[in-house]
């Protein structure tokens, strides 16, 4: 027993010593940064500006790989089955979404990463055609009135905007029929009135919204989004807390990754966050702070794995 707690001893201290020398010498190549999503999605333009200025931090070249397909699940397995040396990131907006909405997954979402660190959040925002309605409380009325026959539009089953829209609907009360699109289709039929509504990202509206092709009626945030000041929140807009679905976008590396380099991870996307070019360039794409420590993210991240799975029995969405 004396020699195996020996053994055990020794082997836990060199795994220690391996995990600092890892994370003093990491990277020790180029980076390959999994984006689960096409290119030009917000998460794909946030990893792309995040890890531009790390790359320089740290003298090392980060590689964006664009891996869209299954709700963002392919991509995620390739993290997921990755050596756990610091060396394959996933970034990912909709990970505990998918995890809610696939029963069957090639990954345990909690048990196969370790969350580092948030970029940000983007929140949801709640648009509709110009002139088609004036306030949130206008649209919960007709909705209220016509059970069933208003419809929202999406980018595909289980996307950000699915489930904002589905939240928004179980606070609200209401139902309506879910429209969803494989392309940017969902954009033009909403600014041309052909769709009730949509609760897309802000990121992706914001144009749309500052050109006057939609309406904003409410912003789906704890507080106001910064790149629409003038809009008001949910919950000031009538609604309950639990009417906001937080939309974020994460750096995860697969378990078992050492500590150490999770952690140098961590800090070296926060140096780059707190940097006056690289906040420009997020906040004009709609992304708002969400400053985190890797056990505060660890925390909220399966917080919110649990509450998607809720969320998907509540509304009595099937599970694919």
């Amino acid at each position: 027993m004396k020699i195996a707690r020996q053994v055990a001893l020794g082997v836990a201290i060199a795994l220690a010593a391996f995990g600092q020398a890892s994370a003093q010498d990491w990277p020790t190549r180029s980076v390959t940064v999994v984006v689960p999503i096409p290119a030009g999605v917000a998460s794909d333009i946030i990893a792309r500006v995040v890890f531009e200025q790390v790359g320089k931090q740290v003298g090392q070249t980060f590689v964006i790989e664009n891996r869209p397909g299954a709700g963002g699940t392919i991509g995620a397995n390739m993290v997921a089955k990755a050596a756990p040396d610091g060396h394959s990131i996933l970034v990912y907006g909709s990970i505990a979404a998918a995890n809610a909405l696939y029963a069957r997954l090639p990954y345990d979402t909690v048990a196969d990463f370790t969350p580092v660190v948030p970029f940000g959040e983007t929140p949801l925002v709640v648009v509709t055609a110009a002139g088609r309605y004036n306030t949130l409380a206008e649209l919960i009325a007709a909705a209220k009135a016509k059970p069933g026959e208003l419809n929202y539009s999406t980018v595909g089953i289980g996307s950000a905007a699915h489930f904002g829209a589905v939240r928004l609907a179980v606070s609200a009360g209401i139902t309506a029929q879910h429209i969803p699109f494989k392309g940017p289709e969902w954009l033009a039929d909403t600014i041309a009135g052909r769709v009730d509504f949509s609760v897309p990202p802000v990121t992706t509206v914001i144009g749309s919204i500052r050109d006057g092709k939609l309406k904003a009626l409410a912003v789906g945030a704890a507080k106001r989004a910064a790149s629409l000041p003038d809009v008001p929140t949910l919950i000031e807009a009538g609604l309950k807390a639990d009417a906001i679905y937080p939309f974020y976008t994460g750096a995860y590396l697969p378990a078992m990754t050492p500590r150490a380099i999770v952690d140098k991870l961590h800090d070296e996307v926060v140096n780059a966050l707190a940097l006056p070019s690289v906040q420009e360039r997020l906040a004009k794409i709609g992304v708002e702070k969400l400053p985190m420590t890797v056990a505060e993210f660890d925390r909220f991240f399966k917080d919110d794995v649990a509450a998607n799975l809720e969320l998907v029995k509540a509304a009595n969405i099937p599970r694919q």
